[in-house]
C-alpha cells in the first residue's frame, strides 16, 4: 500500500475534496496540519515552493494539490501509484 501524506488546514474545501477522493478509493493517509507556521514552512520547502493546501505526496513524490490529484485520477495515473492497478 502506498504511503500518502496530505498537508491540510481545517477550513479548506479543496482539502476536504482531496481526502474524499482518497477515502472513496479505500486509501489511508497521514493528514498533516499545515496551520502551524513551522509545519507550513516545512511543507513549502518540501512542495518545491508551493504555498497552498492541500499538498499531497504519494511515496514521497509530490502530486500537488486537489486539482492535480483529480487530474491524475481522471487520466488513469493515480491507481498505479496507489498500487491499485488493474489488468485488462
Amino acid at each position: 500500500m502506498a504511503k500518502i501524506e496530505i498537508y491540510t488546514t481545517r477550513i479548506c474545501p479543496y482539502c476536504v475534496r482531496a481526502k474524499k477522493l482518497l477515502t472513496e478509493l479505500g486509501q489511508e493517509f497521514i493528514e498533516i496540519d499545515a496551520s502551524d507556521p513551522d509545519v507550513r514552512a516545512a511543507m513549502i520547502d518540501r512542495a518545491e515552493g508551493r504555498t497552498t493546501v492541500p499538498e499531497i505526496f504519494i511515496d514521497d513524490k509530490l502530486i500537488g494539490g486537489c486539482d492535480d490529484l483529480y487530474a491524475l485520477h481522471n487520466r488513469g495515473g493515480l491507481e498505479p501509484l496507489l498500487g491499485n492497478e488493474t489488468s485488462g
